[in-house]
């Protein structure tokens, strides 16, 4: 019997959907979902893999999450009937739809839990590693960590003996950015270590291969090194935008800011020119960017704050901007506070604070930890409420050479009284 013939098809329940009729374009969907197939009846079974994905984009569509998880737990049935690679595939793609439901964000890890457990039980262990490293993935958008950890390392040490290095690598890539979140940077570099061991050993998927040097870029810019960083964000920028990935524009975003903190503000309008990053050059984040680039390269406190308070919600939001910028922001009033004291031997502090708008409790602190740097010479009379500052003394280079001399002098001497020791 040909699936047209059995309670409609999904042809026929698109139609109904798109024309409003969206009661009867779900029945027909669920009716589909509840026949019985035979391994070997294909066309039943292709039929109804259709069904599923339209029944779960209609549940998406209306943010519907209870419904959806509900189809996710009822397609068991037609699941155990397909090829399970082919089930693992499908489940994740429908657990992918809560990701567009807003708050949906606990029913998808209970669904997701739910039906690890059952592939579990089942025996079906390719579905239950691949709906284990989607829950870790859950876990860590959760900021739910220590759920998270626990999870990793069982799983890893699983697939060690499985030895399945595609599902490997992106659990090591998993590893570094839960151990990265909570400021654990040795491992998370050790498991990013691993991840592109294991993906050098396989034909690692574009989309896998960006991810693994966002997370190299990102490692890097934590240690400073940001021009190691800026290389890594470019290539993440070519690989995302080469499979249309949203995640290109926010690649662009770090490597900008990895110039920004190498005091290379005025190489952005360069790179915004270029074939790639110049289909993002519009993008929210390339402006937050620029207006940044802007205040740093005229050394302005007031316009840096000023564009911190004008793009609140889009550097508050991304902590590896948020932290970055904050140490730009205590560079720039250094910058500043050096910039105003320079003429002066002697000055206010309330005078200080004035000129850099800053409260002087603030610009006090400042400038006691620049002294304690030796950013300059100078000392701080509280109960004056100044700044004294001394003119910078050269150091006189004949204490340290005296005692480079005398430490060689000591060698030689030891040496010698080794030798005259072996002679007698």
């Amino acid at each position: 019997m040909a699936p047209n013939d059995r309670m409609g098809s999904v042809a026929e329940a698109s139609e109904a959907l798109d024309a409003g009729r969206v009661a009867e374009g779900k029945q027909i969907l669920e009716h589909l979902l509840q026949q019985q197939a035979d391994k070997d009846d294909e066309a039943l079974l292709a039929e109804q893999e259709k069904a599923l994905l339209r029944l779960g984009q209609l549940h998406r569509d209306q943010q519907d999450a209870q419904s959806l998880a509900k189809t996710v737990v009822d397609s068991r049935q037609f699941m155990a009937s397909i090829a399970k690679a082919k089930t693992a595939k499908l489940v994740r793609i429908l657990i992918d739809y809560f990701n567009d439901i807003p708050n949906s964000r606990d029913i998808q890890i209970a669904v997701t839990k739910e039906n690890a457990a059952w592939a579990k039980q089942e025996k079906r262990i390719f579905l239950k590693q691949n709906l284990e490293t989607k829950l870790i993935a859950q876990y860590f958008e959760a900021k739910a960590y220590r759920d998270a950890l626990p999870l990793i390392n069982e799983l890893l040490k699983e697939l060690k003996t499985l030895d399945d290095k595609m599902i490997l690598t992106e659990v090591h890539l998993l590893e570094s950015k839960v151990n990265h979140a909570i400021g654990n940077f040795p491992k998370a570099k050790a498991a990013l270590t691993s991840a592109r061991t294991s993906a050098n050993s396989i034909y690692c998927p574009p989309m896998m291969q960006a991810q693994l040097d966002m997370q190299g870029g990102i490692l890097h810019a934590e240690d400073k090194d940001f021009t190691t960083a800026a290389s890594y964000f470019f290539e993440t920028l070519e690989g995302f935008d080469s499979i249309d990935d949203a995640r290109a524009a926010p690649a662009l975003k770090y490597m900008l800011l990895c110039k920004i903190m190498l005091n290379l503000p005025h190489e952005l309008p360069a790179i915004l020119e270029g074939k790639v990053a110049s289909k993002y050059a519009q993008s929210r984040d390339v402006q937050v960017m620029k207006a940044v680039a802007e205040a740093q390269r005229n050394r302005s406190l007031e316009e840096f704050e000023r564009t911190l308070r004008q793009f609140k919600d889009e550097l508050a939001s991304d902590p590896i901007v948020r932290n970055h910028l904050s140490a730009l922001y205590d560079s720039l009033l250094q910058q500043n506070l050096l910039r105003v004291i320079e003429p002066y031997s002697r000055i206010e502090l309330a005078h200080i604070a004035k000129l850099v708008h800053q409260p002087v409790r603030e610009v006090e602190q400042k400038l006691s930890q620049m002294i304690l740097d030796k950013v300059f010479q100078g000392v701080l009379d509280q109960g004056a409420g100044c700044l004294v500052v001394f003119d910078k003394v050269e150091e006189d280079e004949t204490y340290e050479t005296a005692l480079g001399t005398l430490k060689q002098i000591s060698y030689v001497v030891d040496h010698l009284y080794q030798q005259a020791s072996e002679h007698t």
